[in-house]
């Protein structure tokens, strides 16, 4: 037989309190066994009567969720804190696991969601909501970054120009691979040594390949 989930709720709307303790108090294997408005009393009711999770509320009078959950999980690591909000923002996301929340949930949640965190974190687990799990993804998943190209100085016809010059390649090549005149191309060097302050294609190529150009590209 499982053991019955004692769970502490601290929210200062009295309503949303005692309409969370009868829900609760309803559901067979769960005990709500005190209700508190604010953090201070939840600190000294966790440290009481050491329930299994507690459902913290982020804004109260005096000490506030955030603080709260902090002291509790810092005294008694074993005791679960599940953030029970109407903010949703990242700052408030990250500051409740920062202090060490196992789990968050918005207010108006679907029951279910809210009686699977309950025992997803009496058991020892994390869970956060279904819409605070898709935003934790978004955040945590690697963003492409998008590197400066080299030389911002230099058009992109002049870059491709430069990275041809830093593969050896000579004006004539340049002019049949980009299929332009060998005149457009001798401008185009032109304006490469006067923007890159270098005197010759060998100034062009070294500055060109200590920045990562002229490598050959896979076929």
């Amino acid at each position: 037989m499982e053991e019955t989930i004692r769970v502490l709720i601290a929210d200062d709307h009295t309503l949303f309190r005692e309409g969370l303790a009868a829900l609760l108090n309803s559901v067979s294997g769960l005990e709500v066994v005190a209700t508190v408005k604010d953090g201070s009393q939840a600190i000294e009711s966790a440290a009481k009567l050491q329930p299994d999770v507690i459902l913290m509320d982020l804004q109260m009078p005096g000490i506030n969720g955030i603080e709260a959950t902090r002291q509790i999980v810092g005294a008694s690591p074993h005791i679960g804190v599940i953030v029970v909000t109407m903010f949703e923002d990242d700052d408030s996301v990250f500051a409740a696991m920062r202090a060490g929340a196992r789990g968050y949930v918005l207010k108006g949640a679907d029951q279910n969601d809210n009686l699977r965190a309950i025992q997803s974190v009496a058991r020892g687990e994390a869970l956060f909501g279904p819409k605070i799990a898709a935003r934790l993804m978004n955040y945590f998943t690697p963003q492409k970054k998008t590197l400066a190209p080299a030389f911002p100085e230099l058009t992109d016809r002049e870059r491709e120009i430069l990275d041809l010059i830093a593969r050896g390649a000579n004006n004539a090549e340049i002019a049949t691979q980009l299929t332009i005149s060998q005149k457009t191309v001798r401008n185009h060097v032109s304006n490469i040594f006067n923007k890159l302050q270098v005197t010759d294609r060998v100034q062009a190529a070294l500055r060109a390949r200590e920045a990562g150009m002229g490598e050959e590209r896979s076929k």
